[in-house]
């Protein structure tokens, strides 16, 4: 069978591709892939056992129609100064072009039109001068929360919108292997889900893989073993923090999400914040090899007594090692077999003693966990110790802005970790070194959260149109200091 495109992932990058294509009145045959099912089939069964039971063969809190997107907190970055590297490769002006676009979008399915994070500027500013002050950098950023359950709504109206106008989906489909020839991609080997052994060959004149932080550890096999250009980039370990609402109160309200950068002694490594969730729940995520992970998210109606994030530590690897996403994999096995296949969970001020936490210690706290199934026991015994010290160190910092932070009760959970390390080499066109063949989102290792992730979407539909390969200066151009990087094959 023969498609003019076929999008292999349909997390945000890959639904605003066809989106995209839509918009422009494309008339070419578009298929897309999805490992996992639609929206509306979704379900994750721990809403009702209250324990993850690791559904199998894949998680649906991070597979299907528009990827981990709608069972995150929905958090849209309106600036290109979060969200990846994407602004590197096409440059920033254009970038910020994109996600005004790409807003719109999401406003004109339903998108909740309250901005977070702007105004109080007096307010900002003495939260920037505490930030200095301990050594931190404040990056504040409007934000467009949709919220998970509300997420779930638009994406689903997205769903039907592509269904009606044409774009063929398939669920319960993944895609195995590459078939290229001479430097051109001919086809594509896909099976079904539950029963991979039942290969078959798609070919289409052009191929877009955007299989997200899910599929990240896929496209760089892919990469090896068919020599596409690519390159290791950063892997982030860390730690999801939880707090009472209490102590994040004036930051919650003045920037919702406070983006908070570091460089701690003694090995003075990249530390973050992200995705901060005020009256948020901490979840588990479920990735391949048995691998469970931690992250956040928060309802727009649904709110807890706590405020969670995650602090994240930046390792980049040369030489003679460059399996970043290995690496990572092996860290967060190890938290899991600690905590028997769970998410751990310890008091900050345990780790600073020495010591493990015990259940009962949480169930005293002022901080309750909204984690139920996550296991007391001791982080630092998995965690690599440079990645504990930058973590801790981190967190004095911050206290310095948020008193109380740093308390003896505050949670940390193990593993979060972020796959996006693999960086495949493309020209600012998003073309890779093979003819036919692009990658996108977070899996292609330049975009980081929803929003990069759908403006490079975007900007890769108006390039398959059949209205011409429009280059990305037709929609802006990159500011004189901000220059489109090329990068060479």
């Amino acid at each position: 069978m023969k498609y003019d495109v076929i999008i292999v992932g349909a997390g945000p990058a890959g639904i605003f591709t066809a989106l995209e294509m839509l918009n422009q009145n494309t008339s070419q045959k578009l298929l897309l892939l999805e490992k996992g099912v639609s929206i509306a089939e979704r379900r994750c069964p721990k809403t009702q056992t209250k324990h993850c039971v690791n559904c199998k063969p894949y998680c649906h809190i991070t597979t299907g129609f528009s990827g981990a997107g709608a069972f995150s907190d929905g958090k849209l970055s309106l600036s290109y100064e979060v969200g990846g590297e994407l602004p590197n490769l096409i440059g920033t002006e254009v970038a910020q072009t994109l996600i005004d676009y790409t807003d719109k979008l999401y406003l004109k399915f339903g998108a909740d039109e309250k901005i977070e994070g702007v105004g109080n500027s007096d307010r900002i500013k003495e939260i920037r001068r505490k930030a200095i002050k301990s050594g931190l950098k404040l990056v504040d950023c409007p934000i467009r929360h949709l919220g998970t359950e509300k997420a779930q709504e638009i994406y689903q109206r997205i769903e039907q919108h592509l269904l009606k106008n044409g774009v063929e989906i398939r669920f319960g489909t993944l895609c195995k292997d590459l078939i290229i020839e001479d430097n051109q991609l001919k086809e594509i080997v896909i099976a079904p889900s539950r029963h991979p052994e039942d290969e078959e060959h798609l070919a289409a004149k052009n191929v877009v893989i955007a299989t997200g932080r899910k599929g990240a550890d896929w496209l760089e096999k892919m990469c090896v073993k068919h020599h596409i250009p690519h390159q290791p980039g950063t892997v982030d370990i860390g730690v999801r923090v939880e707090v009472r609402n209490e102590i994040m109160e004036e930051v919650n309200n003045v920037l919702y999400e406070s983006k908070l950068i570091g460089y701690p002694k003694p090995f003075e490594d990249k530390v973050r914040t992200f995705c901060q969730n005020p009256g948020g729940f901490v979840s588990q995520e479920n990735y391949d090899d048995n691998l469970a992970v931690v992250n956040g998210h928060s309802f727009k109606e649904k709110k807890s007594q706590n405020t969670n994030l995650s602090i994240l530590c930046s390792h980049k690897f040369s030489s003679p090692f460059d399996q970043p996403i290995a690496y990572a994999k092996k860290v967060g096995n190890l938290v899991n077999m600690l905590g028997d296949g769970h998410i751990l969970v310890q008091r900050y001020g345990d780790i600073l003693s020495g010591k493990r936490t015990w259940q009962n210690e949480l169930e005293r706290s002022n901080v309750r966990p909204t984690l139920p199934d996550a296991i007391a026991g001791d982080i630092t015994s998995a965690m690599p110790y440079r990645t504990m010290m930058n973590i801790v160190n981190f967190i004095q910092s911050v206290d310095e802005i948020v008193p109380g932070f740093a308390s003896k009760e505050t949670l940390l959970y193990a593993p979060e970790i972020k796959f996006y390390s693999n960086q495949v080499k493309m020209r600012p066109t998003l073309e890779t070194s093979i003819q036919g063949l692009y990658c996108l989102g977070d899996s292609s290792g330049w975009t980081r959260g929803l929003m990069m992730a759908s403006a490079m979407g975007v900007l890769m539909g108006r390039k398959l149109t059949d209205k011409g390969n429009r280059p990305a200066s037709d929609i802006g151009s990159p500011i004189r200091n901000q220059p489109a990087q090329i990068l060479n094959f």
